[in-house]
């Protein structure tokens, strides 16, 4: 029988093999291989880290979700993916057969490339559900003793939202306990303005992240790498056009939470034709890798190049709509290629997304995700605080249902109005 393998449990994976089994029935074996037992609602993590959430609130256990789907499940992390052999090597040893591949891992988070990056040293995360839970706990301690706060993301990073979002969420916060006068923040990026988001700004983010971010006090610096992170003081290094120094700052800090460099995971990093030079796995239009084209790539481990070249280098985000879209052109393709047929569908390159500010938010679309487009569209209001929530929950009980819809599509589509994206 064929056996069809899919690597990663998150917003990428868990899809992918809710549609596969729906795509090509009972007549195929299919296995998970998570390094995790439990799936958690990554966008929920900057409420987890003010504690608006428990982390137990945002997670799902996924054995008995894939039983009832007769999917397998293995809970290892991927050694070393082996296509010469179409083997992959886990963790504890063993080797999984496959004939086809599905690696939807997401990223590796790289705080190891900026001195003094991460949880395990001078600033904190919400890429993780644990670490969100440990930034929560540093949280506790800062209101006691409230200063500094400096937010971001670092050159290289892929995924600006969650910065902004995070951000604006403290400020909620801090407004909430009425110590807001105490806090100074301040917002880093390598975007060459404030809303580029790595996309080139999409309908007025530019002026409506700006405008957010001076009502409610945030200062901000573009253009900027962060070199260094030691305890109390953040070293950030302001480029000019053409990403030379322009300033050098040293920024005060007892709280800083930054988005850290993405690359691809170890198990597919070194791996001739399979990945790019960061780690991201190289792919078709039909989502095949073209070395491989049994291997299939759906979500943040996909290389994507960059919308535009900026001073700093920034990253192409993959938003939970795009991801979705390449879930479905994978299950119609591979039930394609079983029927001996060359495939024919394509991901959507669409980008929606709802970013929450903790009492209101921005929604934007970009159709498609790079310029020009078709669509390019932003508004704010406190119906995209509410439609994240409702959001949340609507997504968390298709997961646990096993449904296979298109879950974001059903969804977001109907929120900002729009019929269908195609």
């Amino acid at each position: 029988m064929v056996h069809v393998v899919i690597i990663g449990a998150g917003i990428g994976g868990i899809p992918a093999a809710f549609e596969i089994r729906e795509a090509l029935g009972t007549n195929v074996d299919i296995t998970v291989i998570s390094d995790s037992d439990t799936f958690h609602f990554v966008p929920s993590n900057p409420w987890v880290a003010v504690g608006w959430r428990k982390p137990e609130a945002i997670k799902i256990p996924l054995a008995p979700i894939f039983q009832k789907k007769n999917i397998a499940f293995k809970v290892s992390a991927a050694k070393q993916v082996q296509p010469e052999t179409n083997t992959v090597l886990c963790a504890d040893g063993e080797t999984v057969s496959y004939d086809y591949l599905v690696i939807a891992t997401g990223p590796e988070l790289a705080f190891d490339e900026i001195e003094g990056l991460g949880p395990e040293h001078y600033t904190h995360s919400i890429c993780h559900v644990d670490h969100a839970e440990k930034t929560f706990s540093a949280w506790q301690d800062f209101i006691e003793n409230p200063s500094h706060i400096v937010v971001g993301a670092t050159q290289g990073a892929s995924c600006f939202g969650p910065a902004y979002e995070f951000a604006f969420i403290l400020d909620t916060e801090l407004r909430k306990r009425k110590i807001r006068h105490k806090v100074p923040m301040t917002f880093v990026t390598p975007e060459p303005y404030i809303g580029h988001l790595g996309l080139g700004g999409v309908g007025d983010t530019k002026g409506l992240l700006e405008s957010a971010l001076r009502e409610r006090h945030i200062k901000w610096i573009t253009n900027a790498k962060l070199t260094k992170a030691i305890k109390g003081h953040l070293h950030v290094m302001e480029c000019d056009a053409k990403g030379e120094p322009a300033a050098e700052h040293v920024l005060e800090s007892r709280y800083a939470m930054f988005i850290p460099p993405f690359r691809g995971i170890p198990a597919v990093r070194e791996v001739k034709g399979l990945s790019n030079p960061r780690g991201f796995i190289l792919i078709d239009e039909y989502q095949r890798n073209p070395t491989y084209p049994n291997v299939y790539a759906i979500g943040v481990c996909v290389a994507i190049p960059p919308v535009e070249t900026t001073p700093v280098p920034t990253g192409c985000p993959k938003t939970g709509y795009m991801i979705e879209s390449m879930v479905t052109a994978t299950a119609q393709n591979l039930k394609q290629a079983l029927q001996g047929e060359a495939p024919s569908h394509k991901a959507s390159w669409n980008a929606i997304c709802l970013a929450d500010f903790g009492d209101t938010g921005v929604a934007f679309v970009a159709l498609p995700q790079i310029p020009p487009r078709n669509v390019n569209w932003s508004a704010s209001g406190k119906w995209v605080h509410l439609a994240k929530i409702a959001f949340e929950k609507y997504f968390l009980r298709k997961v646990r249902n096993g449904v296979s819809e298109t879950i974001y599509e059903k969804y977001l589509l109907k929120t900002i109005g729009v019929e269908r994206l195609e």
